[in-house]
């Protein structure tokens, strides 16, 4: 099995906003040498989702999780990411998709957050 990896953010009108979410993907990418890993976005930014599982399923790609790059379950990871989900597996019913948790609701992420909150403490931001 060749495996995908999509990191799945919102996205906005700023292109700059996708940058944070790119060195995500490149670290992620730098971790997983057996694996192609990709952004896509809900809306404001291309590629969407199912763009990048139909370029990857055209590379040969049969197995893909989606990290939802989230802070947590909102209405578009309740409702809209199961919608798309639904007609992705339509469209390539032989495509292994697994789609896991809102990345801020992870116990390690929600740590790691806490530890930037609490070392910010008298830090002063410009």
């Amino acid at each position: 099995m060749k495996h995908g990896l999509i990191l799945f953010a919102h996205g906005a009108r700023a292109a700059s906003w996708a940058a944070p979410f790119e060195r995500l993907r490149d670290a992620t990418q730098a971790r997983t040498p057996d694996a192609e890993v990709v952004l896509a976005f809900l809306e404001l930014m291309t590629p969407s989702l199912p763009d990048t599982v139909a370029a990857m399923v055209a590379r040969g790609i049969d197995q893909v999780t989606v990290v939802p790059v989230f802070l947590g379950q909102g209405g578009h990871l309740l409702r809209d990411l199961p919608a798309l989900c639904d007609t992705i597996r339509a469209a390539h019913p032989g495509l292994d998709l697994n789609v896991v948790g809102a990345i801020g609701e992870d116990p390690g992420v929600q740590r790691a957050m806490t530890d930037y909150c609490v070392a910010s403490l008298g830090a002063r931001g410009d």
